[in-house]
């Protein structure tokens, strides 16, 4: 006889760590042989993933004393803009197969998204398994991945730079502080605490190495993260902070031509490298990376920095989210001539319609309003789009992270 299924909702904390471990391994097919090709043992895994459940936010379902169902929050800052805003990254989203299709995980995220909420984090972050689903949830694409191969005979030639490469140890704290001066004026980066860095590095071989540009005043500018393996120079990440450390970090890849045939890499901006290079017939492919949701609309707009005019701007509009009651609604943004957002619920008749998804890349800059428009995403006049245009920033977000 089945028996009968006593099903709670609460906090997954420490003393769960190896049941939160064995879901996450079941939902995403993590092998032990996988496991092994990077280094890593059981214990060692574990051991890794303890600080999630010591910083983060993790809810699940229980069955009896079985966890059968989590997701989890990560207390992150991103940069929107120049401004700094409190993300929840969404991540460890799982349930067994015999508990699905219950509604769990959908109460699961509302309570995830509420909680957020209550923490100022007034946008998430996540990495899908499935973009159709949290579109459904209200998530939307705001960045890509580019991927490149490039062969030895394609590397650009040197060229002549003030400031100089330094091989440094990876989690050394010359590569984190290279990383902060590129993150804080950089749309959409991360501002990585130790959390965040312990996911960026959590996959990574011992083979891993890191080189950073030094400009004449000392200062790190940028960094190349990188391994080398049957003659390929792949790349994990390249930031620079200007032109002067970009053609320094590949003037140090090119200094490897006799060593490898070929780098194959990625980078997480809109801009394709082929148009750099002289030579420009590399292979490249693209394909969207993370997806963001607004959280609660009038603390994200209340911080967001429009851009300034001559007049104040205000627009109506029924917003629909599949989720969120409060951001649900008929709501008028007015905007300053200053560039000071505020959004307040009103009972206005209107017939310009947006949702959350689309509200939100396009708030993050990585489609435009007028293309949006053009596909059907907006419903509003002509002059909306236009004034739309003019008040958001045109730059598409960076994000390279991994959790």
């Amino acid at each position: 006889m089945r028996r009968k299924r006593q099903l709670k909702m609460q906090k997954v904390g420490p003393e769960h760590l190896e049941q939160y471990n064995q879901l996450l391994r079941y939902v995403f097919q993590v092998t032990d042989q996988e496991l092994h090709q990077i280094g890593w043992e059981e214990k060692e895994i574990i051991r890794a993933k303890s600080p999630v459940l010591e910083q983060a936010d993790v809810f699940g379902w229980f069955d009896g004393d079985k966890l059968i169902s989590q997701v989890a929050v990560y207390p992150l800052q991103v940069r929107i803009f120049n401004q700094t805003y409190d993300m929840g990254g969404l991540t460890g989203v799982g349930t067994y197969p015999e508990y699905s299709n219950q509604g769990l995980m959908h109460k699961l995220l509302y309570q995830a998204l509420e909680h957020m909420r209550k923490r100022n984090q007034s946008i998430s972050y996540l990495y899908p398994y499935s973009i159709p689903y949290y579109r459904r949830k209200g998530w939307e694409i705001i960045s890509d991945k580019i991927s490149y191969e490039i062969n030895d005979y394609q590397l650009p030639r040197n060229k002549q730079v003030p400031g100089e490469v330094e091989r440094v140890d990876v989690e050394s704290e010359q590569v984190k502080k290279a990383y902060e001066r590129f993150a804080i004026q950089t749309h959409g980066a991360m501002l990585r605490n130790e959390l965040a860095w312990n996911e960026y590095w959590l996959w990574d071989s011992d083979d891993l190495m890191a080189a950073i540009y030094y400009n004449d005043k000392g200062l790190p500018d940028g960094y190349v993260l990188y391994w080398i393996a049957d003659e390929v120079f792949h790349i994990k990440d390249m930031i620079f902070v200007n032109e002067e450390a970009r053609s320094g970090l590949w003037n140090f890849i090119s200094a490897h031509f006799s060593m490898i045939s070929k780098v194959i890499g990625n980078t997480y901006t809109d801009e394709p490298l082929s148009f750099l290079l002289e030579d420009a017939d590399i292979k490249e492919t693209i394909s969207p990376y993370f997806m963001a949701r607004i959280v609660d609309l009038k603390q994200f707009i209340a911080q967001y920095p429009f851009k300034p005019d001559t007049t104040d701007r205000e627009w109506t509009f029924t917003l629909d989210d599949p989720l969120l009651s409060w951001n649900q609604g008929v709501f008028t943004l007015r905007i300053t001539a200053e560039g000071k957002g505020e959004v307040v619920r009103t009972s206005e008749r209107n017939h310009d319609q947006i949702d959350i998804q689309t509200l939100t890349t396009m708030l993050l800059g990585y489609k435009r309003p007028d293309y949006l428009y053009k596909i059907g995403r907006i419903s509003c006049l002509p002059e909306t789009v236009d004034m739309l245009e003019d008040a958001i920033e045109q730059q598409t977000s960076y994000f390279s992270d991994y959790f």
